[in-house]
């Protein structure tokens, strides 16, 4: 597991790295495919850490939890099957203080999982803030699928920011942001790629391709030197306006992606609830989940 941490502090950084100023983790599991239980429980623990650290709440604070996509779609289900397998408290720290309490390690937790609009009608942004403004909470952390720029991070990686989200974005179709700034709360955004676009796929091709090429042409020579030339965003560019006549946008997910969701929901639910109920061990999080 290698785990990145990126602090972008001022204008000058957000434009060189084409992001706000924030705060960003991301945690590169290769293995994780594999559904090895030890790396599992590794992975929840490494991020239930990461989680804290962006996070640092009280332990009596409300936390809101947003299970975005949609359910009806596999590769855009993991926030509703995270959702599934929180531990959720609010209720109880009210109804069974002896048991769930801030003095139990127990915070008060509530989840959703709105939808999308093509759905409800309505925006799920909308939809949150409406919660949001009822249930008042002193934290949300959302939940979304994310689209990869690259075959080999689809479900091999863990993004975590204090920035929010904006769901949708990542294959063109953004919708009402998530933010701190709509909400006046603040928002942790975590997201797992379970897509790619095929224009990504066919570059990611070609550049194999084209390093084979250039470890077997004759150094110095007219075809080393066009190969070496080659810039990895014109051939994106160049491919998308290729498919497009034909295919549009057509976005791509491994065939095995119902084992791989339901895989990467239990890590990430897991991390979520070691960091949200310090009282409890990762052992006894599934007597605590129906």
């Amino acid at each position: 597991m290698t785990i990145t941490r990126v602090k972008i502090e001022n204008e000058q950084g957000s434009e060189a790295m084409g992001k706000p100023l924030g705060y960003y983790v991301t945690l590169e599991i290769p293995h994780l495919k594999d559904k090895d239980p030890e790396l599992a429980e590794e992975v929840s623990k490494n991020l239930a850490d990461e989680l804290n650290k962006v996070t640092d709440i009280p332990i009596d604070a409300t936390v809101l939890v947003i299970g975005l996509g949609n359910w009806n779609v596999t590769p855009d289900s993991l926030g509703p099957k995270v959702i599934e397998k929180l531990i959720i408290t609010r209720h109880l720290v009210d109804f069974m203080p002896e048991r769930f309490s801030s003095e139990n390690g127990i915070r008060p937790v509530c989840a959703v999982s709105p939808g999308v609009l093509g759905i409800t009608g309505i925006e799920t942004g909308e939809i949150i803030k409406g919660l949001v403004e009822k249930v008042k909470p002193n934290l949300i952390i959302a939940i979304d699928a994310l689209a990869a720029r690259s075959m080999e991070r689809i479900s091999t990686t863990i993004q975590i920011s204090d920035t929010g989200v904006y769901p949708g974005s990542g294959i063109g179709n953004k919708r009402m942001g998530i933010t701190k700034d709509t909400l006046k709360v603040p928002v942790v955004a975590m997201g797992v790629p379970t897509v790619v676009d095929a224009a990504t796929m066919a570059n990611d091709t070609l550049d194999m391709l084209i390093g084979q090429f250039i470890r077997q042409a004759q150094k110095g020579s007219e075809f080393y030197k066009v190969l070496e030339e080659l810039d990895k965003e014109e051939k994106y560019q160049l491919i998308c306006e290729v498919m497009s006549p034909f295919v549009g946008q057509l976005v791509v997910t491994p065939k095995e992606i119902d084992s791989l969701i339901d895989n990467t929901a239990r890590v990430l639910a897991g991390g979520i609830n070691l960091a949200l109920h310090p009282g409890i061990e990762y052992d006894e999080v599934s007597t605590f989940i129906q």
